[in-house]
């Protein structure tokens, strides 16, 4: 074993997978009511639906044509263990299971009570779990609904940090199992941590990469014994891997990182939108952590859906970021919850936006918040954001996944903050199902007509093509759509060139040609300089 005092670095290829429960953590399965809800109606059933049928799931696994489908990627030989983890969850998270079941009791009492007359009388018939953290009102169209009293939620009975752990390990290249179905059981090539996301230690194990550390200190920041420090070990290196180029002396820069993620730079400014980055550098096709900035003076969440709120990249630059800008929630809304108490949750610093909200920057530069349509299966949904990022002489407009369905607010945002040059966008046009994410919310089923007409879609050509004419941007980039190889364990997407989204995209590029305007169908990496 090395000496423990000496400098050493985290790899390059190092990775955190943050689970809860043993399943990899997005938004709705940490924030409180949302977790709770989709323990129960989708992750139990899904175990016991594996424990039932291992065959069943390990074949659909295997299916390319079932690829992002609700199965179980484990081996039988290892259903034992999965048995395990659904026992403890019925035993250890019963809080959790009562709350989400009192959900769909008090809703069933609106339905069935209020009828336009006073609340009050209700409040004594709702379910235990729900005293003290919910409120019954009307809308204006005299529809009951119960608001949740999110803040207080993180300190109830559904919250429990007790449920978070982080798997270490390193970046090999193979595709790693969709988060949305497969719980991260241990194995020999993973360090295990049962420490909550907001360990002080996950901190100075992230700060390694940039600034170096001693394996003594990891082992006493991160609280690791004699075997998980030798399993450490595999992580670290003698020398930093950092890119010489991650920093701009003059002018400005934005590099495409894949998928939504841009890193958007001045010589004084650093901003990274929706941060979604590879930790394998093996290719030379891609950048990765080693590119970013030393320090990130914001990071802009466009909207909480599990490919653009990264976790196992946020922890990672948690150390260096100044601020985490996220869309202001709709507060109290199930299908909303508050990405702002989310991420506070787990210690970011967090600036909540409405829209036309701006943020300076180091440098005169400014971040505009700016509104964001569609791509929610119709729900309300508020906590959502597009943005305008001004910085060194440019305007740049992040459109995200939101739709031209009505292009009469690009002209609102145009003639408050001026023309765009460029205009990055989303064309994932024909998007999964209602169900396929907000099946654990749902209280009352839909049909599968209902759902397959609700869609998490993008701009189709017509509507991107909308955008581009109001805004009246000169250049128009469109993300790739979970294109790039490394994104498959959380997009789970497949194209060929004859797929919709892609003639859309082809048929949007052909509109752009006609008319004059320079575009482009991103992939992997890019780089603009001026």
């Amino acid at each position: 074993m090395p000496d423990s005092r000496e400098r050493v670095f985290l790899r390059s290829n190092a990775i955190i997978e943050p689970l809860v429960d043993k399943f990899y953590a997005w938004m709705h399965i940490v924030a409180p009511a949302q977790a709770s809800m989709n323990l129960a109606n989708v992750q139990v059933p899904l175990l016991e639906s594996y424990l039932h049928s291992p065959q069943v799931h390990i074949a659909a696994s295997s299916n390319p044509d079932l690829r992002g489908g609700y199965f179980v990627n484990v081996p039988e030989a290892r259903a034992a263990e999965v048995g395990e983890l659904l026992d403890t969850i019925k035993r250890e998270r019963a809080d959790m299971l009562a709350f989400a079941a009192a959900v769909t009791e008090a809703d069933e009492l609106l339905r069935q009570n209020a009828s336009g007359f006073d609340l009050t009388p209700l409040y004594p018939k709702l379910p235990a779990p729900l005293h003290g953290l919910v409120e019954l009102a009307y809308d204006t169209s005299n529809q009951a609904s119960m608001h949740y009293m999110e803040p207080l939620l993180y300190h109830s009975k559904a919250f429990d940090r007790g449920r978070q752990s982080v798997q270490l390990s390193l970046e090999d290249g193979v595709e790693r199992p969709f988060i949305l179905s497969t719980p991260r059981l241990s194995s020999p090539d993973v360090l295990d941590l049962p420490i909550s996301f907001d360990h002080p230690g996950l901190d100075e194990l992230m700060r390694a990469r940039v600034e170096g550390t001693t394996l003594a200190r990891l082992r006493e920041a991160l609280e690791l014994d004699d075997a998980q420090a030798l399993q450490l070990e595999r992580l670290l290196a003698p020398e930093p891997s950092l890119s010489p180029d991650r920093h701009i002396d003059n002018g400005g820069r934005i590099r495409y990182f894949g998928h939504a993620c841009l890193v958007l730079q001045s010589p004084e400014a650093a901003v990274v939108v929706d941060p979604f980055i590879s930790a394998d550098n093996r290719h030379g096709d891609r950048y990765t952590l080693d590119d970013l900035p030393d320090h990130i003076d914001l990071v802009l969440i466009t909207h909480g859906h599990q490919d653009h709120i990264v976790l196992e990249t946020l922890l990672q630059l948690r150390p260096r970021v100044g601020a985490v800008v996220v869309p202001r929630s709709s507060r109290g809304n199930l299908c909303d919850p508050s990405i702002g108490l989310y991420l506070k949750s787990m210690g970011f610093t967090v600036i909540e936006v409405d829209d036309f909200d701006e943020v300076p920057l180091p440098g005169g530069a400014r971040v505009v918040a700016t509104p964001f349509l569609g791509e929610h299966s119709d729900l309300d949904i508020r906590a959502k954001s597009t943005y305008l990022v001004q910085l060194a002489g440019l305007s740049a407009f992040i459109g995200a996944d939101s739709s031209g369905i009505d292009p009469a607010l690009y002209q609102y945002i145009r003639s408050h903050l001026g023309e765009v040059d460029k205009a990055f966008l989303g064309m994932e046009c024909d998007g999964a199902p209602l169900t396929w994410l907000y099946q654990g919310l749902l209280t009352r089923p839909v049909t599968k007509k209902m759902s397959d007409s609700r869609k998490l879609s993008g701009s189709n050509a017509e509507q991107a093509a909308a955008i581009m004419t109001e805004l009246g941007a000169g250049e128009a980039y469109i993300y790739a759509m979970g294109e790039e190889s490394w994104q498959g364990h959380v997009m789970a997407t497949t194209y060929t060139p004859d797929t919709y989204q892609i003639q859309q995209i082809e048929e949007f590029l052909t509109w752009c040609k006609g008319n004059d305007t320079f575009a482009e169908h991103l992939f992997n990496q890019r780089e603009w300089r001026w």
